[in-house]
């Protein structure tokens, strides 16, 4: 029986499994058919959250390239140790360009590395600051804002020209 069958809606799947046992039955026998197990529905896969961030695309696009890079080198690297066991002309010019593809391999994991530093400083690191830093910067606000209102209340009495103050501190 396939997905579509063993899925059906309830009103249509009773009748529609009992006329399948029916016309499974063996025509002049009295044997019913055998069931089925009864299966349910597991899905192929489940999702999970991912553990670490998603690398942001400049960083991403970098390590990419970075990855192919090496890739490249290492096949070159083989190619050329095989050229030279052979004993083949083309071992020389393969050993060269295996130099210079190992300095573009270079260059590419630093631009992983620069890449991913420029993006940090630019958009800043998302960091979740500890309940005592959170607690000390509380406080610094609400002095500073009390600070604010004295220097605006000192203000204040002395473009009145000292009204509201006493004569004698």
């Amino acid at each position: 029986m396939g997905t579509a069958e063993r899925y059906e809606a309830p009103e249509h799947g009773a009748a529609a499994e009992g006329s399948a046992r029916q016309g499974s039955k063996a025509p002049g026998r009295a044997i019913p058919a055998r069931r089925e197990p009864q299966s349910y529905y597991r899905p192929l896969w489940i999702e999970e959250p991912a553990r670490r961030r998603r690398l942001p695309d400049p960083v991403r696009t970098a390590a990419v390239r970075a990855v192919l890079i090496v890739a490249v080198t290492l096949v070159q690297a083989i190619v050329a140790f095989l050229c030279t066991l052979a004993g083949s002309w083309l071992a020389f010019p393969m050993v060269l360009s295996g130099v210079a593809s190992t300095v573009v391999a270079t260059w590419g994991v630093l631009d992983v590395w620069v890449t991913r530093q420029v993006w940090n400083q630019r958009n800043g690191v998302v960091s979740v600051p500890s309940s005592t830093a959170r607690a000390l910067r509380r406080e610094r606000r609400r002095a500073r804002r009390q600070a604010k209102a004295a220097g605006r209340t000192q203000d204040r009495i002395r473009r009145r020209g000292g009204t509201g103050q006493l004569s004698h501190p």
